[in-house]
Parts: C-alpha cells; structure tokens; sequence
C-alpha cells in the first residue's frame, strides 16, 4: 500500500477557502490545465458532495441531493490561484437513458486520462457495498496512465468499528493482490462524524503540492 508518510507539510493548503468556480459538461470546456488539481469521484450515493463540504468545512459548497445521478456536469473548485478540486460526475445512474451513461463515461475516461494538471484521484465507496463494478472500472483508467487513487470508504459511521475495519483491511488485501497497491491507498471516512477528514487532506496537501 501507498504510504500513510508525507513529505510535504499540510498547512500550506487551506481547504476552508475552497470556491465555485465552474462547470463544464466535458474535457474541452474545463478551465487550461495550469497549477495542480485533484478529483473526486464516486457512485451517486457514495456520499461524494458530503465528504468535498467536511473536506472544505463548507455545508454548502458541493450540492447534496436525495436524487442520484444530478451531478451531471465537471465542477470546479478553487483552493487558490494554482489548486484546485474537481467534483466528478457521479456514475451509476439508475434513471437515465444508457446513451447518457455511455457519454458521461466518455467525458469521465477522457478526464481522467488528458487532464495533464491532474494529480491524483480520490474515489468514494459506501463501506457497505465496496469495489462496484464501475469503481474498478475507475481505477483501472487511473493505473493505465500511472494516476494515484486514494479510496474513500465513506459512511464509516453505518458500521462497527470491527466491521469498519474488516472492510478496511479486505478492500487493502484486494488491491494488493491486484497489483496496484502502491497507487492506491485507503481509507475510512464519515461525513457525519466527521472523521477521517485529516488523514485526507494530508493526502491531498501532498498531491496538490507535489
């Protein structure tokens, strides 16, 4: 697994300065590839608006929303004038007609794999119902082009800590066993109660600084 040491000190980037800035529905809309950034992306459910507005201490930065599948655009956040976040378009819609799927796919994989400024991704799981076919799918467009992931085990909070743990330690044991251990680490977090909010941002402080 990737190491939990990091070289570069956190205080450097404030994560509670995070703003909107823009959307864009593909690749060639998104602002010039300048500075460093880092993406989020995730199921509908996994809980990836929560974690981007614990992250940035901001309830109302990213919308959350009881309807799966309405983040249907590429949104950007500034932290300052060279880093930045990206909310990634939510995949897994059950309600949407497969065309749609198959062009947000498109616009998901050409993100992922030509957005030069990119530093890493950070991909969001419901601890319940880890490593979906589709979070694979993501991870392996980021080990195609030698992208690090960092896995958020999200609502955390839904179970025990032995069990919390279990999914932890099975989720590090397959990736491992799949080769891609040293791009992809994890971890567990909780929106709610607000844990596992340091670990990430030092993790994203190394990446946007790197």
């Amino acid at each position: 697994m990737a190491s939990d040491n990091y070289s570069v000190a956190d205080t450097a980037v404030n994560f509670n300065k995070a703003r909107f800035t823009q959307s864009a529905p593909g690749l060639a809309q998104c602002p010039p590839a300048q500075g460093a950034e880092v993406a989020f992306a995730g199921r509908s459910n996994a809980g990836k608006s929560s974690a981007i507005n614990a992250l940035t201490n901001n309830a109302k930065l990213a919308r959350t929303s009881k309807t799966p599948g309405r983040t249907q655009l590429i949104n950007f956040f500034a932290l300052s004038d060279s880093q930045r976040l990206v909310d990634l378009p939510g995949y897994g819609y059950a309600k949407v007609p497969l065309e749609t799927k198959r062009r947000w796919q498109r616009h998901l994989s050409q993100y992922l794999q030509q957005r030069r400024c990119l530093r890493g991704l950070v991909l969001l799981m419901d601890i319940r119902h880890p490593l979906q076919e589709f979070d694979t799918t993501m991870i392996n467009w980021a080990v195609e082009v030698e992208m690090p992931v960092h896995v958020l085990l999200t609502k955390a909070d839904k179970l025990k800590r032995g069990p919390a743990d279990n999914t932890l330690q099975a989720v590090r044991r397959h990736l491992r066993e799949a080769g891609v251990g040293d791009l992809v680490s994890v971890q567990t977090f909780s929106a709610l109660k607000k844990s596992g909010i340091d670990t990430l941002q030092r993790r994203l402080a190394a990446w946007l600084q790197s």
